[in-house]
């Protein structure tokens, strides 16, 4: 009985399935029900990944940032070139456009042509004030004079409000912090910030770029978005084509696609109940269980149709279904979900949920993919012949029997290709790229990210980088010194090419010099401790500069702001620009005398790519060691770890070493490329060696025919599943994100070269190693039989019929 047990065990769900028919498809209704409901819940997110653990002391001192001076990614930027714009008509259509977005409750201030300040010195009482610097009269002229004046007599603005070098001028838009990360923001870019400057380009045949963090997420989100529903119906199409084109049967397609659209629900369904944000690596669940669930309905609709046309028993073909690949389709999805779940084990928020999610909905598609296909073949007809012709195909077997030929015949071939493959991808591995660019991945066709471009050479970047410094005592930030060693600060970064010219409080303290000299830009310099005494008196009596000072000053005077953009560069090179800057900052900042730290939202994505590149591979490692110890609890046999594994992780190796020779960095969605491929692949190793077991049984130990036997029963399926899965993945190539793109064309290679290497390199190893492996001692009982046998069935079989 104990020899029965575990088949015994799924004969007892075979007839629990079978009997309970419609009390299934009922709790399974209730249950899609259930979880469509929770579709309410679902968010999408309208920021970008914090990649690093909330514990972090990156993260501790970005929140350090934001208790002293808020939110920074609040700015959106739209400007022009258009060498027309001072033009009165002109002039008074873009002060309309601003004037317009000004009225919007989400629109906190503005700062732009149309509203310009410019610091005045006045006396009796000595003080600054800030007067309006555009004309109030709009003619050529006065506009020709203010053009002049903003150019070149208001240094101040450069890069907030004008380039000079294609006369750019842009308008600041500082949105209201409180919806920054609220669908609000989401609204108000799309239903009104959009039309609006559409509308006014149209009418006025002027060119008007948009950027900033705000608006590059909220049309980044939307993309992610968008792309869900592509993804979703790419997947179904693709897959339900390749299925019926194997299987030529419209009922069996339909069937499938029934399973895995109510995978697809609840997928969803998970999501909104855990109340998780769809970020852009938790959109591409719901596509993956469609690429995923699709081969469990091969291979029980597969089995189905061959226990239909060995005798013709359609009760007996379903309970046979569910009793001998139920087992199987669980081992191969556990290990799949298992790979999967090792994401949990990081500390990244972003990838402990796409761990969770993914887990669960792997298993949940195999448990629909059991309950659903059985009831409904049992409420249908039996499948007529033309519905079993593709059995017999025979391109099919002429393909596994040219496999075999190379088995049999190039065994020496077989390993000298796998020795270069292996150093081919070794060199190339030493050549991949780490990238922690926020910008890469996104549609480079979108006229979003042409504007990002345009912004980098005219401004100098559109991420903001924030140096929070630290003076150690009350309002330290205003002493001579400190003033000093900021302008020594902001010279050092202006010499840096992929950073934008800094703003900080040194510029309004430059301002108020230039001020107290009548507005001449020669005195837009610090000033000397004479002149401080000179200025003072007007800085006491001003109201001018609360605002502004506010924004880089925090209110005890200790802490000072200082803002760069920065271009769109990679980890790596930010990494070298800040190794080359520290030792001149620590020499400017005394590190006994003040704190020095970068942060903001961009830097924190770059070092959240380097901290989960680590993460996940310490995940891969996991899944790796983890499949090791299954494989080995498996089939009671150390030794079929080092048969099972070299198939599966030299696909891997080829793959990073096509990474690194196609220029295809290392960033949060390509390092998932190894776990996902690692996961499935090695089912087909599952498969094989199961099958491959029996064989060695069946056949009284004789190595040679089980290896072939085995190829020849698990070759079909392999192909079968694999040119699915091939093909699914491909759909995630016609994403607009570049690391989508990449994960898509990363994961199929990897499973082709998998299946490849499962079909033609494990059946050598096997056959090589023969006398190490493959024998009564090793090869004992396993402790978890994954393919039931024909002596086992007709056991248990008996044992029903006489109790």
């Amino acid at each position: 009985m104990a020899k029965l047990f575990s088949f015994g065990f799924w004969n007892t769900i075979a007839r629990f399935i079978l009997r309970n028919r419609l009390l299934i498809l009922i709790a399974v209704i209730g249950a899609t029900v259930f979880l469509g409901s929770q579709w309410k819940h679902m968010q999408f997110s309208f920021t970008e990944a914090n990649l690093l653990p909330d514990d972090h002391p990156i993260n501790i001192e970005y929140n350090k940032f934001l208790d002293k001076f808020g939110e920074e990614g609040n700015l959106i930027v739209i400007a022009t070139n258009d060498s027309t714009l001072f033009i009165p008509k002109k002039f008074e259509a873009w002060n309309a456009l601003t004037k317009k977005l000004r009225t919007y409750s989400e629109v906190e201030s503005t700062i732009g042509v149309d509203n310009l300040k410019r610091l005045e010195k006045f006396s009796d009482p000595n003080r600054f004030e800030l007067v309006d610097a555009a004309p109030k009269v709009l003619n050529a002229d006065s506009l020709k004079n203010y053009e002049t004046t903003i150019f070149n007599k208001l240094p101040f603005y450069e890069g907030l409000v004008y380039s000079k070098k294609t006369n750019t001028v842009q308008t600041a838009l500082y949105l209201d912090k409180a919806i920054i990360n609220k669908k609000a923001r989401k609204d108000f870019i799309l239903k009104e910030l959009i039309p609006i400057i559409e509308e006014f380009e149209e009418s006025q045949d002027i060119n008007v770029y948009v950027s900033g963090m705000p608006y590059i997420r909220t049309l980044n989100s939307q993309n992610i978005i968008d792309e869900i529903g592509l993804f979703v119906g790419g997947a179904l199409f693709v897959t339900s084509l390749i299925f019926f084109l194997f299987f030529r049967s419209f009922r069996a397609t339909l069937i499938s696609m029934i399973t895995v659209l109510i995978g697809v629900m609840w997928a969803f369904g998970f999501l909104g109940l855990l109340r998780y944000e769809i970020t852009v690596l938790t959109a591409i669940i719901p596509p993956l269980i469609i690429v995923i669930g699709i081969p469990n309905c091969i291979f029980l609709i597969n089995k189905y149709q061959q226990e239909i046309k060995n005798h013709g028993n359609k009760a007996k073909s379903l309970q046979r279904v569910i009793t001998k690949i139920g087992n199987a389709t669980l081992m191969t999805n556990v290990t799949t979900a298992s790979g999967f779940a090792t994401f949990i084990l990081t500390d990244s928020t972003l990838l402990k949920e796409f761990g969770v999610v993914a887990s669960i909905n792997i298993l949940a598609i195999f448990l629909l993919s059991l309950l659903i296909i059985p009831i409904l073949y049992s409420y249908l007809p039996m499948p007529k012949e033309k519905h079993l012709e593709h059995l017999n195909k025979r391109w099919v077997e002429g393909w596994v029997n040219w496999i075999e030929n190379i088995v049999r015949h190039k065994r020496i071939m077989i390993y000298i290709v796998s020795i270069i493959l292996l150093v081919t991808s070794i060199i190339g591995i030493y050549t991949i790229k780490l990238s922690g660019s926020l910008l890469e991945d996104m549609p480079k066709e979108a006229s979003f990210f042409k504007d990002i471009e345009f912004f980098q050479d005219e401004f100098g970047g559109v991420m903001p980088l924030e140096i929070l410094i630290d003076t150690k005592r009350k309002n330290g930030v205003l002493k001579a010194a400190t003033l000093k060693r900021m302008d020594q600060l902001q010279e050092l970064l202006v010499d840096v090419p992929e950073l934008s010219k800094p703003l900080s409080v040194v510029s309004l303290v430059k301002y108020t010099k230039q001020a107290y000299y009548n507005g001449n830009p020669k005195y837009y310099q610090l000033p000397t401790s004479q002149e401080r005494n000179f200025i003072l008196p007007y800085t006491k009596n001003s109201s001018a500069n609360g605002n502004i000072l506010s924004t880089y000053v925090d209110s005890t005077g200790q802490y000072a702001r200082m803002t760069t953009f920065m271009k769109d560069i990679g980890t790596e090179k930010m990494e070298r620009i800040e190794e080359a800057l520290w030792p001149q900052i620590n020499k400017i900042f005394p590190e006994d005398r003040y704190d020095v730290t970068f942060t903001g939202r961009a830097l924190i994505f770059q070092k959240g790519t380097t901290y989960l590149v680590n993460n996940l591979v310490l995940s891969l490692s996991l899944a790796i060691l983890l499949i090791a110890v299954f494989m080995a609890w498996m089939f009671r046999s150390a030794r079929m770890i080092f048969v099972s594994l070299v198939p599966n992780l030299l696909p891997l190796l080829v793959t990073a070493g096509m990474m690194g020779f196609l220029g295809i960095p290392i960033k949060p969605s390509t390092i998932l490329v190894f776990s996902i491929a690692f996961g499935i692949s090695v089912d087909d190793t599952i498969h094989f060696l199961a099958k491959y077991r029996q064989e060695l049984k069946a056949n009284n130990w004789r190595i040679k025919k089980s290896v072939y036997a085995a190829l020849k029963e698990t070759g079909v399926s392999m192909f079968y599943t694999s040119i699915v899965l091939f093909f699914g993945f491909s759909i995630f190539m016609i994403s607009n994100f570049g690391g989508t793109k990449a994960l898509g064309g990363l994961v199929s290679a990897t499973l082709l070269f998998a299946m490849l290497s499962n079909l033609i390199l494990l059946p050598a190893l096997l056959l090589s190693l023969e006398k190490v492996i493959a024998n009564k001692e090793v090869m004992r009982e396993p402790s978890l039989r994954i393919i039931a046998e024909e002596e086992d069935m007709e056991d248990v079989e008996n044992e029903k019929s006489t109790s």
